[in-house]
């Protein structure tokens, strides 16, 4: 499906918006809810990705496709790993079969897994034999994606002897990281995080417990980018959030400062508002510990015409497109200017903004949404706009709540 979306009339607005469960939470908590039946989750993500997560835990099939789900091929990987007596195949879209899984596979089988290549030597489909792990250590490169780690320490705490990881090299996307080690505190199984070493503890059981899923800051990050382009005083209420989260993009509340975004947080809610107009100093961040609001940020640069440059993108060449060079070729077509290295992104400031250009999506659920706020500017079409389902399914219906006019083509 390809829509039109049309500039609002009304610049000023005041909504409140439901957002469902972090996906990133929610796909570390069905792992752990496979291997530990004592936990029941609450607000969990109605993402595709959660969807594709729940239909695989569940199958019996030895065929396990999860179509673009990233997070869930590299958290099954290690989940079926150690399910002893099961064998699966498990497999993706294309893209999927062409997204690296070598460095995680590689880090299994020096545990003792049992894992092939059914086609191409390091990417899916593997087929996957479970078995009994005792090895204890494992080594893997720390710049990596930090799923890979996060796989590795969901399965951890079910090993007989536990597991501890050793991080090589400089170490990204911590927060994701810290993240599922907080998830596994919450269930009461110790873990330890010193310099580049991580300790995870066996635990053979838990104690019954209900965890509630926050909702996702990366779904945020678009009314943020919202907010930044409206009038003075506008407001967006969104929940389910709370001050300390467990999510990296959470930095979101800082960064949007630039924009004179305010976050105000409420006891189970944040509400943005503009307060002040956007400061035209050139934007500078590193983003290696949030890199899926790269997009947004970047767009919303553009959109306020100011100039930033943004670092710490490597991993985003390995994600459902290579962001990167999407984000290059489509905000060029708007008129921006723009240089990509194969980890940063260079924006010059611009007051130009093309009308009704198509915005190619690359099967990237992102793309769609990060471009959808320049609609409060000009209109713009998004092609395959139903891509936004792998991580949030009302998001059309919420930009129509915010006063942006939808119009299929």
């Amino acid at each position: 499906m390809d829509i039109l979306l049309n500039v609002v009339e009304n610049k000023k607005v005041n909504q409140e918006i439901t957002i469902s469960g972090s996906k990133s939470e929610s796909n570390r908590l069905l792992i752990l809810q496979n291997l530990f039946p004592e936990i029941s989750i609450k607000n969990l993500s109605d993402s595709d990705d959660s969807v594709h997560m729940q239909h695989a835990l569940s199958t019996t099939e030895e065929v396990v496709n999860i179509g673009h789900a990233g997070t869930a091929m590299r958290f099954l990987t290690s989940y079926f790993a150690v399910k002893e007596g099961r064998e699966v195949v498990l497999t993706g879209s294309e893209r999927m079969q062409n997204r690296p899984i070598a460095l995680l596979v590689d880090a299994l089988k020096a545990l003792g897994a049992n894992i092939t290549y059914e086609a191409k030597e390091g990417y899916p489909p593997i087929r996957i034999k479970g078995s009994r792990i005792i090895k204890q250590k494992v080594q893997i490169n720390g710049n990596v994606s930090s799923q890979y780690i996060s796989s590795l320490l969901l399965i951890a705490s079910k090993l007989e002897n536990g597991l501890e990881i050793e991080l090589l090299g400089k170490i990204t996307s911590v927060p994701y990281i810290k993240m599922t080690l907080a998830l596994l505190n919450q269930l009461d199984i110790k873990t330890s995080f010193d310099d580049n070493k991580i300790t995870v503890f066996s635990k053979k059981s838990v104690a019954k417990k209900t965890v509630v899923v926050e909702s996702d800051w990366s779904s945020a990050s678009y009314f943020y980018s919202i907010i930044a382009s409206l009038e003075i005083g506008s407001e967006i209420t969104l929940s389910a959030y709370k001050k300390e989260s467990l999510q990296g993009d959470s930095c979101l509340a800082t960064i949007y400062e630039h924009f004179g975004v305010e976050t105000v947080y409420k006891e189970h809610s944040i509400t943005l508002k503009k307060v002040k107009q956007t400061k035209k100093s050139v934007l500078e961040i590193d983003l290696k510990n949030a890199p899926d609001i790269a997009q947004t940020i970047a767009v919303t640069c553009f959109s306020e015409g100011i100039a930033c440059n943004l670092t710490g993108l490597h991993t985003l060449k390995i994600k459902e497109t290579d962001r990167l060079v999407a984000l290059h070729d489509e905000l060029t077509k708007l008129g921006a200017s723009i240089m990509v290295t194969d980890k940063s992104l260079h924006l010059k400031a611009s007051s130009v903004i093309h009308e009704n250009i198509a915005i190619k999506t690359y099967n990237d659920h992102r793309m769609a949404m990060a471009f959808a706020p320049l609609a409060l500017k000009v209109p713009i079409q998004i092609l395959d706009a139903e891509v936004v389902t792998k991580s949030y399914q009302n998001f059309w219906e919420d930009m129509q709540q915010i006063g942006i006019k939808i119009d299929k083509l």
